[in-house]
């Protein structure tokens, strides 16, 4: 079964022309939203991104950015700590 997290990923933002190959987005994306190819990183499935920020929290040059805290990662935990159901807004999630 495959998920989907953020349709399209809305706050993912990767500066290719930054990118020195390190691999670190692809070793701590928990969803495999990455891939290496040629030296440099791509986004190979933006929606299986749940904007938790690893990537751009990893990346020596920043060249990834996330607004972390805005997706379905956020709202599961708050949802867990609330003791409510998840709620992303909308069909953006899940």
């Amino acid at each position: 079964m495959r998920f989907g997290y953020i349709k399209n990923g809305s706050s993912l933002s990767l500066r290719a022309a930054s990118c020195v190959g390190c691999g670190a987005c692809v070793d701590v994306c928990p969803h495999g939203v990455f891939s290496l190819a040629d030296g440099k990183a791509s986004v190979t499935d933006r929606e299986r991104c749940m904007e938790c920020g690893a990537c751009a929290r990893n990346s020596p040059v920043s060249a990834l950015s996330v607004t972390a805290g805005v997706g379905c990662a956020a709202a599961i935990i708050v949802g867990k700590l609330t003791g409510t159901a998840p709620n992303c807004g909308g069909d953006t999630c899940c």
